[in-house]
């Protein structure tokens, strides 16, 4: 299920083939057997089937060498410290590939407000760097990279914390100055920056507000409009009134079981950060009418988003990432891995070598399947050449028809002619890896024992992973 660029733009561009009411329509399916489900848009089908992402994460304190928890420096640096000497995006997106990525975001902004792309917006960003004569473009190179290595790009940037306008918790005055003149003179410079972001670097997988944006009803920009414009068929998160994928609630790779791709509620309460949604980010909410599913975020090194030297150390095992993997995209969810850049500008090689073991080992288990199908109904079966060994079972629902699936079970046809239950689970959505003893079986079938509608099976492959 690779998502080259041109497949993701394919996708998008047809975002009106699953229902013009856009992201979380309510629609009737071609055939006319379901009740009114949420159903994604393409933008947000694309997302999902990108399934791993890296966050690299970048910003002048790092450059400077001021190195805090989180980045969470509180001091208006000189922008002449950054001049990371060796930055390669060409080098980042290696890391990327290795992990078998297919998007990749940058902290085009982090909680320092330094701009990295050319902007007159505020004199605290690369046109006033050291780096490249002052010349240089994060950004630009950064998708630029992407698009070579055929790696869907996106841009996630703050107005939760910029500590060039004092602004921590959303507001300025150090999170006091909500309703003020300077707030709305705050307000004003994050709608521009989210229009040079989205107009000038091409179609994007997703913009990433960190922490969300809030809304101009809780004395926050209007972003929202400018983004619809200028990327109509890109994933935006999030704020109250639009959140086209949701946090899962932790840092730590996994998501719940059983996990929805819906949320309850409509635009206008649809921030993880609501109360209606709290309850509900590890889940989802299989009643829910509002398309959002879950994001698994973690940093590839306990628990350190930014580098530091002497950390190489805190990077998670091979075996607890492809936990994590298991946890995430077998639960449902998109699973992305935050990547640390040097001051020097590159992503450590120790780094890259860990990654690369996690897509190996990825994709020994899962790349090749012992067989596999597709099809529709109650009992959707699978017969392989000859008896063989496996050991999952990986399912897929036509997620664009809506996740139909309440309850499900599997079963393989072992020694004797009989049928053995392997599983059972409850949500499938975009993907459920289902993981049992292994058996030999001369077929498989996935007997849905609970739908809401005619269950639409995009794949159903059987693997061994124990070569």
């Amino acid at each position: 299920m690779e998502c080259t660029r041109r497949q993701f733009l394919g996708l998008a561009a047809g975002a009106g083939a699953f229902g013009a009411a856009g992201v979380g329509a309510m629609a009737e399916t071609p055939t006319g057997d379901a009740p009114r489900l949420p159903r994604p848009s393409a933008a947000q089908v694309a997302w999902q089937d990108c399934e791993v992402g890296l966050l690299y994460s970048f910003d002048l304190a790092i450059a400077a060498q001021r190195f805090a928890r989180n980045n969470t420096v509180r001091e208006r640096l000189d922008p002449k410290l950054y001049n990371p000497t060796k930055l390669d995006t060409d080098q980042w997106i290696e890391a990327a590939k290795a992990a078998g990525a297919r998007y990749a975001v940058f902290t085009a902004t982090h909680f320092n407000g330094f701009m990295q792309w050319q902007s007159d917006l505020y004199p605290y960003g690369c046109k006033q760097a050291a780096w490249r004569g002052g010349k240089g473009d994060v950004v630009g190179d950064f998708v630029e990279s992407c698009r070579k290595a055929h790696i869907a790009p996106g841009i996630y940037f703050s107005t939760h914390r910029n500590v060039y306008w004092e602004v921590w918790g959303h507001y300025v005055d150090w999170g006091k100055g909500k309703d003020t003149d300077r707030q709305a003179a705050f307000n004003r410079i994050a709608e521009k920056m989210t229009e040079e972001l989205c107009s000038r670097y091409g179609p994007l997988v997703q913009i990433w507000y960190d922490a969300g944006v809030k809304t101009p009803q809780q004395g926050g920009p209007d972003v929202l409009p400018i983004f619809e414009k200028h990327q109509p068929n890109s994933v935006f998160y999030h704020s109250g009134q639009r959140s086209d994928h949701r946090w899962i609630g932790n840092e730590v790779g996994h998501a719940g079981y059983p996990c929805w791709a819906t949320m309850p509620g409509r635009a206008g309460s649809v921030s993880h950060n609501h109360p209606t949604w709290k309850r509900f980010l590890a889940k989802g909410d299989p009643e829910g009418t509002y398309w959002s599913p879950g994001m698994v975020d973690v940093p590839l090194r306990n628990h350190n988003w930014f580098w530091k030297p002497d950390q190489d150390q805190a990077a998670y095992s091979t075996d607890r990432l492809v936990k994590m993997y298991d946890e995430s995209v077998g639960r449902n969810c998109n699973f992305i891995i935050g990547e640390v850049v040097t001051s020097d500008g590159l992503v450590p090689a120790s780094d890259i070598e860990r990654l690369a073991e996690f897509g190996k080992e990825t994709r020994r288990r899962f790349g090749n399947p012992v067989a596999q199908t597709a099809g529709a109904g109650g009992t959707v079966e699978l017969k392989m050449p000859k008896p063989t060994r496996i050991d999952h079972v990986v399912i897929m629902e036509q997620i664009a028809r809506g996740e139909r699936i309440r309850r499900y079970e599997v079963e393989g046809l072992v020694a004797g002619n009989r049928w053995q239950t392997l599983g059972e689970g409850q949500s499938v959505g975009h993907k459920r890896i289902q993981r049992f003893d292994a058996v030999e079986a001369a077929a498989v079938r996935l007997k849905t024992t609970e739908s809401v509608a005619t269950p639409q099976i995009r794949q159903l492959a059987v693997h061994d992973t124990t070569g």
